[in-house]
């Protein structure tokens, strides 16, 4: 076993990637080494590069990416649940100046991980953390998506959207969802209503709710959108986003006696508090996998660790036709 390992540094934000050799990391106590097949590329890569996703506290000079897939090499004391050689996932740095998975080898923290779904290869399990994370945390761990009920998603097509409309649907729920008309085919296929983002929202409520409003109703895109599920909400009802920047009118929400509640993926990896719930979510979002009833979409162009720059490039231009990923190695 080589002493090093290959990483992808960025000095400066805004910078390119420089492609560094350095000393291969050993585990401590309850960590894993792991050997990093592929690496997810997500929107919040492109916002902490660029030096504007202060929430993150990823400070250049870093090593980037949130998501991995990869294979175990070692593990440290005190980890009980992997051994070398398992198919692994998780979304274990990039943020709070912990190591990302622009790299060859990452130790991470064993709560952080999964075992890899036996029905996907390490690509497709390298797109899933994040987005499946936040679907989750929104849908079942904040609103408590069951049967029966009537969930709409903005933003459906989107990375953590696609995914949403999946779990939701494995949970018996029915499921519509906003996006760009061109969209509406993606939506579809996944099981969903596609409703077109050119619609107005009494226009929408009036064709698929009778004007009562949906049960459940997820945010992925933020800023107006967010204003828009307050309107879309059924009273008693419940909205979810992910995205709540911005400066919101509640009133729309208040008067139904609606609740809201927002999705911070990051804060188990910045406080260490809470990690233990990513590691039973991608377990859950594993076995949904296995069961053919979740697939990530993603963008059949291949790029290699040192293509890493022209991979954000295509997202950042919304070139891409689903999930971005960086294959590390094989």
């Amino acid at each position: 076993m080589s002493a090093t390992m290959k990483v992808l540094v960025l000095e400066e934000a805004q910078g390119a990637f420089r492609l560094l050799e350095t000393q291969r990391p050993t585990p401590g106590p309850g960590e894993v080494l792991v050997h990093v097949v592929a690496s997810g590329v997500n929107p919040l890569d492109l916002k902490i590069r660029a030096g504007e996703a202060a929430h993150a506290r990823h400070a250049a000079p870093a090593v980037l990416g949130l998501d991995l897939s990869g294979v175990v090499e070692a593990v440290g004391d005190d980890v009980l649940d992997f051994e070398p050689g398992d198919r692994v996932f998780g979304m274990t740095g990039g943020v709070g100046g912990v190591q990302g998975s622009l790299a060859t080898h990452a130790v991470v923290d064993q709560r952080l991980l999964a075992l890899a779904p036996d029905g996907l290869d390490l690509r497709e399990a390298a797109a899933l953390p994040l987005i499946s994370i936040t679907a989750w945390e929104g849908l079942v761990d904040r609103a408590g998506v069951r049967s029966g009920q009537r969930v709409l998603v903005l933003g459906g097509a989107g990375g953590v959207g696609h995914v949403a409309i999946q779990i939701a649907r494995s949970f018996g729920a029915r499921v519509w969802a906003v996006d760009a008309p061109e969209k509406a085919p993606v939506i579809e296929s996944l099981g969903a209503t596609a409703i077109s983002r050119d619609q107005t929202v009494d226009d929408y409520l009036a064709a698929h709710t009778d004007g009562e409003g949906f049960d459940l109703v997820y945010d992925t895109v933020g800023g107006p959108v967010l204003d828009q599920a307050f309107k879309s909400v059924r009273r008693f009802g419940h909205v979810v986003s992910c995205l709540g920047w911005g400066t919101h009118a509640l009133a729309p929400l208040s008067f139904k006696a609606a609740t809201y509640s927002g999705v911070f993926t990051l804060l188990p990896l910045l406080t260490g508090v809470g990690r233990e719930r990513h590691g039973e979510i991608l377990r859950e979002v594993a076995r949904l996998a296995d069961l053919k009833l979740l697939k990530p979409i993603v963008d059949p162009t291949r790029f290699s660790l040192a293509e890493a720059d022209a991979a954000h490039q295509w997202l950042a231009e919304r070139r891409a036709s689903g999930k971005v990923v960086v294959e590390i190695q094989a």
